[in-house]
């Protein structure tokens, strides 16, 4: 339960998303670059991030459109080779699987990531379909791998609504005592959407103060001042790249941009 304070003791991390572009086998996958070219497209965007002084990095598979709820052999494997090959040596680094959280554990747990982020609790429907979470499995499979990975989770999840009456800070305390979560994410309705302010206070003044709450989509320089009034850190992506655009590449202008405001 103290994973993510012993990753980040001080301070409000700010921590970006290195997108994955598309991996073979998905809709979008540009075979004329192939696997190397996946590799070299991270690798450039992580030494912005990592030049510009950002706290941490998620590798994602984000250009995997459209997501699905079981990942393959192929995909998880994918991901580890770039994981390991790119992976920073000076700061925590986490991974993401689009949307499946067993996925996202073994790639952590192969790679040495320090985190992990996914929807794993709740029942949604989703552009995916019914979305059902097994949260009890995934924490005992990390129990089995002997894993201190710790489990970031996103109770509001982009492209999807629950099924159930629960409110956003019903949600995030039940993860936080329920299902053990060590940080609680909230997110807008898509990616590089804006959470609503007001349910990112909800969440916070839910659980106890050493739950972790933080911005998981739609944090720009130009509100993540007010969002860093309320949450303990943020997520990063869409903000940072060229245009703003979630699927462009990092824009080192912008990432500067943000930082300087999350700083101040």
């Amino acid at each position: 339960m103290g994973r993510f304070r012993d990753l980040f003791p001080t301070g409000k991390p700010i921590i970006a998303m290195a997108h994955v572009p598309p991996l073979p086998g998905t809709p979008l996958y540009d075979p004329q670059r192939g696997i190397d070219g996946l590799v070299e497209s991270v690798r450039r965007d992580l030494r912005i991030y990592l030049d510009a002084g950002v706290d941490a990095v998620i590798f994602c598979n984000e250009g995997d459109r459209p997501y699905t709820l079981e990942a393959g052999y192929d995909g998880v494997g994918v991901m580890t080779r770039i994981v390991t090959e790119l992976r920073p040596t000076d700061r925590p680094f986490g991974v993401d699987y689009l949307w499946d959280a067993r996925a996202a554990l073994a790639i952590g747990v192969s790679t040495g990531a320090s985190f992990m982020r996914e929807v794993a609790t709740g029942v949604y429907e989703s552009d995916m379909g019914l979305w059902n979470t097994d949260v009890a499995g995934l924490l005992r499979e990390r129990r089995r791998l002997d894993s201190g990975i710790a489990v970031l989770m996103n109770v509001t999840p982009e492209f999807a609504s629950p099924i159930g009456r629960r409110g956003v800070g019903a949600a995030a305390r039940s993860a936080a005592v329920s299902s053990l979560a060590d940080a609680i994410l909230i997110s807008g309705p898509m990616a590089g959407a804006e959470p609503d302010i007001a349910a990112l206070r909800e969440a916070r003044e839910a659980v106890d103060d050493d739950i972790p709450v933080l911005v998981n989509t739609g944090a720009k320089s130009t509100n993540i001042g007010a969002f860093l009034e309320v949450a303990d850190g943020c997520i990063v992506g869409s903000d940072l790249k060229v245009d703003g655009d979630t699927w462009n590449p990092v824009d080192p202008v912008r990432v500067r941009r943000f930082i300087e405001a999350a700083r101040a």
